[in-house]
Parts: structure tokens; sequence; C-alpha cells
């Protein structure tokens, strides 16, 4: 090997080395932001493992010609990683998935009939419990709902090769139709995000443009972390139920 090509190496393997000491706050930030909406039965440690594959997996697919920045790319790739790890522990039990569906199923069909936005009380009577125990549902599956819709979203290929994830938008590889599918994608859930009342497109805004947490999000709303963590799962469903159609 030539001395030029031994001292390229190194520099790649300096560089390496710096990028992932200079994103591991990264890391814990995303695993703390998923263990405040986790059952106390998953471990803080194992999502910082996950999540810190996902960041030397960035570090060593980052592309500067195809992504916008490694920190923006490795945020990605560690949320990735994190809900893959996530989904391997089967956290969530079947009762639980089952009122995702439920739900999402009773917004699906008040939407559909009134083409509008379907209030918490429809909801509620469509499910036939009061509001209060409705809440108390989104409550519940707040860390499910994350999850669930996250799972893959059939392109308009439909079939098992061309799914692409909710958290995948801007990742490098990929074909000019996947890309296409995704640039899609954003559009439509960009066209669902306006259909939102005023309160949950601030949630939304606050919660994954400005990273608030819930809590701070509740203080700026003078809201409970509660009430937050309700609206942000409503919100969810109702992303989840108005993007099924898409790709069929």
């Amino acid at each position: 090997m030539s001395k030029p090509q031994k001292t390229s190496l190194k520099k790649d393997h300096a560089w390496r080395q710096k990028s992932i000491v200079e994103y591991a706050f990264l890391v814990k930030n995303i695993a703390a932001r998923f263990a405040m909406r986790l059952p106390t039965s998953v471990m803080f440690d194992e999502l910082i493992s996950a999540g810190s594959l996902g960041l030397i997996d960035a570090v060593d697919k980052f592309d500067p010609s195809r992504h916008v920045s490694l920190k923006t790319y490795a945020k990605y790739r560690i949320k990735g990683a994190i809900l893959d790890e996530l989904r391997s522990m089967d956290t969530y039990s079947r009762s639980m998935r089952k009122k995702i569906q439920d739900i999402t199923k009773a917004v699906k069909q008040i939407e559909d009939e009134k083409r509008g936005p379907a209030t918490d009380l429809e909801v509620a009577h469509a499910l036939d419990v009061d509001l209060e125990t409705y809440q108390n549902m989104l409550t519940d599956i707040h860390g499910a709902a994350v999850l669930s819709l996250d799972e893959f979203i059939k392109t308009k290929k439909n079939d098992t090769f061309s799914q692409t994830r909710f958290q995948s938008g801007i990742k490098g590889e990929g074909d000019p139709a996947d890309d296409f599918d995704r640039k899609e994608l954003k559009q439509v859930l960009a066209e669902t995000i306006k259909t939102l009342t005023e309160k949950e497109q601030m949630v939304v805004s606050l919660y994954y443009y400005d990273e608030l947490t819930l809590k701070e999000i509740g203080d700026i709303l003078s809201l409970t972390e509660s009430r937050i963590c309700q609206i942000h799962t409503g919100i969810l469903v109702k992303l989840k139920a108005r993007l099924q159609g898409y790709g069929t």
C-alpha cells in the first residue's frame, strides 16, 4: 500500500472516531425521549445500546453528497435502531394493540362518514365509552401508538420489498422509484397534518420540530403533561387511520 493511501485511511479512521464521540450525546437524548413513554420493564441501557449501534451505522454509511448533515442523518438512524430493538422486545400486549386497532377503525369510520376530523367525543361514542375512559385509553397506549405508526407503510408497488417506514424519509439508500415514493409519502403526511386542529398542529410542531418534551409542551399550552400525552396519542392514531389507504 502506498504512503498516501495509508495517510487517507488514518484520516478516515480519525474522522470516524471523532464523529462517534461528537454525536454520542444524541443517543442519550433520543433514548431518554423514548424511555419517557415506555414501560419501566424496558431497560434504559438496552435503548442506549441499540442507539449506539445506530449512530455507528450512520457514521459508516454517511455520504455528504446524499445526506443533509451527519447530525440529521444520525438522528434518523438512532431512532430507527431503537424502534427496531423495541419491536424485537414485543413490549406491548395483544390487548394493547387491539385498542389501537379499535380506535383507528373508529376514527376512520367517523371521518369517512362526516368528511372531516373526528373529535374525541365522537370517537368515545363510537367505542361506546365515556370521554374520560377514552382519554385514559389514549394515555395507556401512548408508547404503543408511537411504535404502531412507525410500522411499514406500503408504497404504490404494494409488495413487501417496497415498504417505507415513517421515520426513514431521508435515508440515502434506494433507487429513484423509492425516492419518489418517499417524497410522495411526505406530501401525503403534510396534507394529512393540515387537517388536524390548530392545537394538534401545535403539538406536532413543538414535539417533532422543536423536539420539546410532553411536559414542556404542556407548560406552553397551559395543559397537563397527561393531557398533552392524550392529544399526541390521538394525533398518531388519526394519522394512522388516514394513511391506511395510502398506496393501495
